[in-house]
């Protein structure tokens, strides 16, 4: 799973430098994108032992599917790397901003500024690529939307995504 993970992640940044033809907008249903890449991280949450919830994703937004299944997956990922163990949940916020929260170990205060810069590695992810989350936020940018991150050290990360609604 997590050598799948990198090559897409590879494949996503070459594809993020291209001329931006592969972003197709349309109306989805918001459950059914977000329980696909729930669906690829399930193994990881099964395996950690790591409690997962989602609330109502109801709604509509204007998105690229295969762009958000993988920013969701990325940040999913994320979630359940820097969580050793309790939770991660998934709810939405009027207007359409969806949220993962996690009990993970949180990042410290003078890193959060940094942690979307491509190839910013924290002193506690010598785990990762440090582009995951650059291109997710520049994938969420492409949509007209936003990716915010707050967090805690030792208490956990609240990542927020606010998407164009899709109206009428």
């Amino acid at each position: 799973l997590k050598t799948s993970q990198y090559v897409e992640m590879a494949l996503s940044y070459q594809r993020m430098e291209g001329d931006g033809n592969d972003l197709v907008i349309q109306r989805y249903e918001l459950r059914p994108v977000v329980m696909q890449a729930v669906k690829k991280v399930s193994p990881l949450l099964i395996h950690k032992h790591i409690s997962f919830s989602a609330g109502d994703l109801s709604g509509e937004v204007l998105t690229d599917e295969k762009w958000l299944v993988f920013v969701l997956e990325q940040l999913l990922s994320n979630a359940l790397k820097y969580t050793p163990s309790g939770s991660i949940s998934l709810s939405v916020e009027e207007p359409l901003t969806l949220v993962i929260e996690d009990t993970g170990i949180g990042i410290a205060p003078e890193e959060l500024p940094r942690v979307k810069d491509r190839f910013y590695k924290g002193k506690s992810s010598r785990r990762g690529s440090g582009i995951g989350l650059a291109v997710a936020d520049e994938i969420i940018n492409m949509h007209g939307g936003s990716l915010k991150l707050t967090s805690r050290k030792g208490e956990g990360t609240t990542v927020t995504i606010t998407l164009p609604l899709a109206r009428g």
